[in-house]
C-alpha cells in the first residue's frame, strides 16, 4: 500500500516495511509525511499475522528531522494549529514506541532531529557505518521535547544532556557506544544485517514476544500517559512560535549564523 510520502507493504511472513519517501528533502517530515505514518500504522493495526515492522528511509538519508520550511509555515498559524501539528507529531512517535510487535530501524546517511527520536522509539536499530546523527533542534531555536522521553530511555539523561544541548553531529560508532544504535554494519550491508535480525524475531513465539515488549516498557516506566503527552505537546507547540524559533529558522533560510551566535568581538 502507498501514501505519497510513506510506502508500506507486508510480506507473506508478516514482516512489514514502512519507508519514508521524501528523498528530495532527505525524508524531512512535514504534515503529509506525518499523516502517512499514521495511515501506515492504521493499516498495520488491521493486519492479521503481523510479526515485525521495519522502518527505512528512501534515498541517501534515513530522516533529516523536520522540514524547516513546513515548520516556518506552521509557526505563523494560530496556537491551535500549532498544537495540532505538535500532537500529530507526538502521536506518531508514541504509536511507533508502543507498537504491539517488534520494530527495527535500518539507518543510512543522515538521522537528525526527529529522526533520532524515531530511531529511539524503535526496539532495534542498525546503522550503516556512514550514518551521521544529531539532536539538532536547538540550533534552529526549537526544542526536542516530544522525543526526549524516548531519547532518555535509549541513551540516558547524561548523553542527552550533551548531544541535545550542543547539537553536535556524531557517527555510527558513537551512536552504538551511547546506546542509540545496537549494531553498525558496513556501508551497503543494511539488508543483510537486517535480515539476520528479522529471522531471529520470527523464530520467537509472537504472543510471548509481544508480552515481553509490553512488560519491558512497563517495568522501565516508559509508557507516556495522556497527561504527560499533553504537556510535551503544549511546550513543543509554544516554542515554535517564540522569537528564537523565528530567528533560527530565518538563519536556516538565509544560510547565516543566528543572531545569538557571538561575533569575533564576543558581541551578539
Amino acid at each position: 500500500m502507498t501514501n505519497d510520502t510513506v510506502l508500506w507493504a507486508v510480506d507473506r511472513r508478516g514482516v512489514a516495511t514502512v519507508t519514508l519517501n521524501r528523498p528530495a528533502v532527505n525524508n524531512a517530515y512535514n504534515g503529509d509525511l506525518l499523516q502517512g505514518l499514521h495511515d501506515a500504522m492504521d493499516a498495520l493495526d488491521r493486519t492479521a499475522g503481523l510479526r515485525l515492522v521495519v522502518v527505512r528511509g528512501n534515498g541517501r538519508h534515513f530522516q533529516a528531522g523536520a522540514d524547516l520550511a513546513w515548520i516556518s509555515g506552521v509557526a505563523r498559524q494560530s496556537p491551535a494549529d500549532n498544537e495540532r501539528a505538535s500532537r500529530v507529531t507526538a502521536e506518531a512517535i508514541r504509536r511507533l514506541d508502543t507498537c504491539a510487535v517488534p520494530t527495527l530501524a535500518l539507518i543510512q546517511g543522515g538521522c537528525f532531529g526527529g529522526g533520532t527520536g524515531l530511531a529511539a522509539a524503535c526496539d532495534i536499530v542498525v546503522a550503516q557505518a556512514d550514518a551521521i546523527f544529531s539532536i539538532s533542534e536547538t540550533r534552529w531555536g526549537l526544542m526536542a521535547g516530544i522525543i526526549l522521553p524516548q531519547l532518555c530511555q535509549a541513551i540516558g539523561l547524561r548523553q542527552v544532556r550533551r548531544y541535545a544541548l550542543t547539537g553536535e553531529r556524531f557517527g555510527a560508532e558513537e551512536a552504538r557506544r551511547i546506546g542509540l544504535v545496537h549494531e553498525v554494519c558496513p556501508t551497503g550491508g543494511l539488508d543483510q544485517a537486517g535480515a539476520k535480525i528479522i529471522d531471529a524475531v520470527l523464530m520467537n513465539a509472537p504472543g510471548a514476544t509481544a508480552a515481553t515488549k509490553r512488560r519491558a516498557l512497563a517495568a522501565a516506566e516508559a509508557f507516556i500517559d495522556d497527561g504527560a503527552l499533553g504537556d510535551l505537546i503544549d511546550e513543543h507547540a509554544r516554542t515554535r512560535q517564540l522569537g528564537e524559533a523565528s530567528e533560527g529558522l530565518a538563519s536556516f533560510r538565509d544560510k547565516r549564523q543566528p543572531a545569538w551566535y557571538p561575533d569575533e568581538s564576543g558581541k551578539r
